[in-house]
């Protein structure tokens, strides 16, 4: 044969091929996508997630569902037995994240790889009532909702076995969540809801998806009042496992609500950081006072371990709780402290340096030591975020 006419007959049967399979797409049939993703995020909940696939499966009788589980690089297991269901069930999907954190960025996550024209955000430990998601779906397809929230504090709806601490604190943060949201919500700490996907494309870009109250960040960011309606239910118990809240969950909810009272004018971020930087004067003092006051050490040597103590108090409690999402460990820990260190050092120096200079201008000793502090709080955010705890050391 021919090269030319080898190549009229490689054309030819490629053509062919691709007129098969063209054929072969346009007879089979279409699998339809999803009416309904409900949206799980997991951290060791290894012991949850076929229970709650069964429940699932159970109360959407009828309903072309899916459960996208996003995990938080669970070490239990969890990520196994999810894909085991997986590889059995296609309605069960997992994203995987590495080195991101965070319930409400999970929750985002999962939203956004959804197709569905509705979604559903649901606990993995079975502490949700599953059975209202048909009501809640029935609702929102009537056309009047934007979203429908279960509700522990309307008629008929109870927290469960809660101790009255535990309680009290919810009712506090629900208090102080009428900083920004309407007071006609009654549970906004409510982590159980449904949504139209419209009413998530139109916030997405505004949320601070900071800590684990997704429901009061969606309200928050609202450009218009959103028409809801709130069903009651009864909070149960855990499943199995053990809770996730700690004292990091309040510090990351009163982060939450200052980034969206004032994260348009300064990064909640560098507030953090600089609440940080003035516990850290306290602990200055504390030590600078133990070594110069009471241990009669020099000043020039009290005020250096003063100096490095507090430095590396500030970087721990950053690294814990301003740059959770950015938490460094093992060598990058050591890495981020002296890198940490160096950088306010400067800052230091700065600080020193730009006070120096107003009063000698005849600026008042206190505007010249508040621009000083100024000008180092700035300079060690700015820096350290960029080089300390950057995205791409992650």
């Amino acid at each position: 044969m021919k090269a030319s006419e080898y190549d009229a007959h490689a054309t030819v049967s490629s053509s062919a091929t691709c007129d098969v399979q063209e054929h072969a797409w346009a007879v089979s049939e279409p699998v339809p996508s999803p009416e309904l993703s409900i949206i799980v995020p997991t951290y060791n909940e290894r012991d949850n997630v076929v229970e709650l696939v069964r429940k699932l499966d159970q109360c959407l009788a009828g309903v072309s569902w899916e459960v996208i589980f996003v995990d938080d690089d669970s070490s239990d297991g969890t990520l196994e037995r999810i894909r085991t269901l997986s590889r059995g069930d296609r309605r069960v999907r997992l994203i995987q994240r590495i080195g991101r954190r965070g319930l409400s960025s999970a929750c985002v996550e999962g939203m956004l790889a959804s197709t569905a024209p509705y979604l559903a955000v649901i606990d993995g430990d079975l502490q949700h009532d599953e059975r209202l998601l048909p009501r809640m779906l029935s609702l929102l397809k009537q056309g009047d909702l934007d979203i429908v929230v279960g509700s522990r504090y309307v008629a008929h709806g109870s927290l469960g076995e809660w101790d009255k601490s535990r309680a009290a604190i919810s009712r506090l943060a629900t208090k102080l969540s009428r900083l920004v949201i309407p007071a006609d919500l009654t549970d906004p700490m409510s982590g159980f809801f449904m949504l139209r996907r419209e009413v998530l494309a139109d916030r997405v870009r505004k949320l601070s998806t900071i800590g684990f109250k997704i429901l009061l960040d969606l309200f928050a960011s609202s450009p218009r009042k959103l028409n809801f309606k709130e069903l009651p239910y009864q909070f149960r118990n855990r499943h199995a496992g053990e809770s996730k809240l700690d004292s990091v969950a309040g510090w990351d909810y009163v982060m939450l609500l200052l980034d969206k009272l004032i994260g348009h004018i300064v990064p909640v971020r560098f507030v953090a950081f600089a609440i940080v930087g003035g516990m850290g004067v306290l602990i200055h003092l504390l030590v600078l006072s133990a070594l110069f006051e009471w241990l009669k050490r020099p000043f020039v040597e009290s005020q250096a371990v003063a100096t490095y103590v507090a430095m590396t108090f500030n970087f721990t409690i950053n690294n814990l709780l301003t740059y959770r999402d950015r938490r460094l460990a093992g060598w990058r820990w050591l890495r981020g402290w002296i890198s940490f260190t160096l950088v306010c050092s400067i800052g230091a120096l700065a600080n020193v340096g730009i006070a120096s200079y107003l009063y000698q201008r005849d600026t008042g000793w206190i505007p010249a030591a508040i621009a000083g502090i100024l000008v180092g709080v700035v300079w060690n955010y700015a820096v350290t975020r960029t080089y300390t705890w950057s995205k791409e050391g992650k």
